[in-house]
């Protein structure tokens, strides 16, 4: 199977991924808001709901990322057929992690149209749900083993 009969294989997957993050985000930031209303917040299931919250965020813009590789770049009327010093146009170039797509020309530089700031907004994102995930685990066991069995309360 080809790259390019993959990626349409692959379109409405990932479209849906990128529904259901978008969906999910925004339903976890509405629990958040419902559950400020009703204080008090046990700081585990806080973390735990920003957890959801920011591993959904960091799906939808790595979606949004793909799309704008697989759907649209490199853009061909963006690739010029020869760069500025003069080389001509070798191939395009597609790359999923990092996303990113490129225009490579025969005398070795490449001109790259998906900025490297949806690659560092994902593992920003990825980064603070794993963080989470584990001050809530620390939370919860802790919450678990106190004396009283009294959890940890937002004030």
């Amino acid at each position: 199977m080809d790259a390019e009969k993959g990626d349409t294989v692959l379109v409405p997957l990932m479209g849906m991924l990128l529904l259901l993050s978008v969906a999910t985000a925004g339903a976890g930031i509405v629990i958040v808001v419902l559950l400020l209303k009703n204080p008090p917040l046990p700081l585990s299931k806080a973390c735990a709901v920003l957890v959801l919250i920011f591993s959904s965020a960091a799906a939808a813009v790595y979606c949004y990322g793909w799309f704008s590789v697989v759907m649209g770049g490199p853009f061909p009327e963006l690739c010029e057929d020869r760069n500025a010093s003069g080389a001509a146009l070798a191939s395009m170039k597609q790359e999923y992690w990092p996303l990113r797509s490129a225009c490579v020309y025969s005398d070795g530089p490449t001109v790259e149209y998906v900025p490297m700031s949806v690659n560092v907004l994902v593992c920003v994102l990825a980064s603070l749900a794993v963080v989470l995930t584990g001050a809530a685990a620390f939370l919860r066991r802790r919450a678990r083993q106190s004396p009283e069995g009294t959890a940890v309360h937002l004030a």
